[in-house]
């Protein structure tokens, strides 16, 4: 009965009806092609552009648009350096928004929408042992789903410190390899321009090659420590 009433009141109908809504419609509308379309017109603001990324990656974060687009387009847009900058602020304010929307404005739709996920079950548990630790392995791990994560861990006991925290630091190393594609990407886009030489080519296969296996690297400590020590099956 508490939770009906909970689920009456005019905040939280008003916050459940607009985030469905914003979902439905994001998936009628195809939002990662309209985000995508955006960062074509970001390129040409100047200094104004790494706001209006930022500010379109803590939107996307919210509305479930896949991280890859927005990440590899900051890579295209600004360079391997400042393209991991912006992307890490962008999604890391993105997902302490939709934790503290999860946590505070919509827990109980959030809590339906995960009613009977077994690995929710587990993330909760663990993080109830765990703290912090559980986050940045998830982060880590491709396997957990980042957009549902952020809401999913408001209704987890982690603090919202230690989520930001752990958030920030456990995306680094996709958001090095998302941004380091994009940017490649850039540079094919402009070869026509100015070629590359050999040695650039050697440097920038050597450094995807790296990024790539430090990624996968974490990817497997992460699910092997999840699995070992959470109980967490690394499988989806």
């Amino acid at each position: 009965m508490n939770r009906i009433k909970a689920l009456l009141q005019p905040k939280v109908i008003v916050v459940i009806v607009a985030i469905v809504a914003l979902i439905v419609l994001g998936r009628h509308f195809h939002l990662g092609e309209v985000f995508s379309a955006m960062l074509d017109r970001i390129r040409d603001l100047g200094a104004l552009a790494p706001v209006l990324f930022i500010i379109l990656y803590i939107v996307g974060a919210i509305l479930f648009v896949p991280g890859s687009v927005l990440t590899i387009g900051g890579g295209v847009l600004f360079g391997l350096l400042w393209g991991s900058v912006y992307v890490s602020i962008g999604a890391t304010i993105g997902a302490t928004a939709a934790f503290l929307i999860g946590r505070y404005l919509a827990r109980d739709w959030v809590r339906a929408q995960l009613e009977g996920n077994r690995k929710f079950v587990a993330i909760d548990e663990a993080v109830g042992r765990e703290g912090w630790k559980i986050v940045l392995l998830t982060r880590l791990s491709p396997v957990f789903p980042f957009n549902l994560l952020n809401y999913a861990f408001g209704l987890t006991a982690v603090k919202l410190r230690d989520y930001f925290l752990a958030t920030w630091i456990g995306i680094i190393p996709g958001t090095v390899l998302y941004v380091y594609l994009g940017s490649l990407g850039g540079s094919l886009a402009n070869s026509g321009k100015s070629r590359q030489t050999p040695a650039q080519w050697a440097l920038d296969i050597i450094g995807l090659a790296a990024t790539v296996g430090v990624a996968v690297y974490a990817s497997r400590v992460a699910s092997r420590a999840l699995k070992e020590n959470a109980q967490l099956e690394p499988a989806a």
